[in-house]
Formats: structure tokens, sequence, C-alpha cells
């Protein structure tokens, strides 16, 4: 590895006042994660995995998080239905435009 370049590159996207009832729905998550996939223009090792927390059992933790696999790393998304949140990290060993990226999440959610 070259002396002073960066191996990797994250990004954490925390969005606050989410539209309401998009944080826990499972088909507009799973779909964030494919088309960010495309809008990055990176590859995919396996669909995404996406999974809904027990809203009964631990109901301020209710929500959904996800995970996509990327030849390049990967990107994740956990919500939090209660407060209309999503966070989202995307971690790549190569470089990524994060300005188009953001406006792109934002109007998504």
């Amino acid at each position: 590895m070259e002396a002073g370049r960066p191996f990797g590159y994250l990004f954490t996207l925390d969005l606050y006042g989410c539209r309401e009832g998009v944080c826990d729905d499972l088909a507009v998550c799973y779909q964030f994660l494919e088309d960010v996939v495309d809008e990055l223009q990176m590859c995919k090792q396996a669909p995404p995995f996406i999974f809904r927390s027990d809203g009964k059992k631990h109901p301020d933790k209710a929500g959904l998080s996800g995970w996509v696999p990327l030849i390049e790393s990967g990107i994740q998304i956990h919500t939090l239905s209660p407060k209309n949140f999503i966070s989202i990290d995307i971690y790549s060993c190569g470089p990524f435009r994060t300005d188009h990226l953001r406006r792109f999440v934002e109007r998504y959610f």
C-alpha cells in the first residue's frame, strides 16, 4: 500500500425527520439497498439482507437493519421507526462522490 493513501472510505449519514412510515417499510428500504449500489456504480456480492427488529419486545428500537455486501465493501442501513430516523453507512475500498450521494439518499427518505 502506498504511504499516505487511504485504503478505505467511510461515509455515514444520519437522517432525522424521515417521511412517516418509511422507516418501517421493508420494501422501500430493501429497494434503497438495491438502488444505492447502482447509484454508486458498484458491484453486489449478494442480494441485500434486511431484518425487522422486534418492536413488541423492544418498542424503542423498532425498525429495520439491512446490509448489502459489495465487491468494494458494503452498505448498511438502520432505521428507528419511533423517531423517523435512518442511519446509513457506506464503506468502500475505492473513493466515491458524497455530494450527489447525500442528495440521492435525502430524496429517497
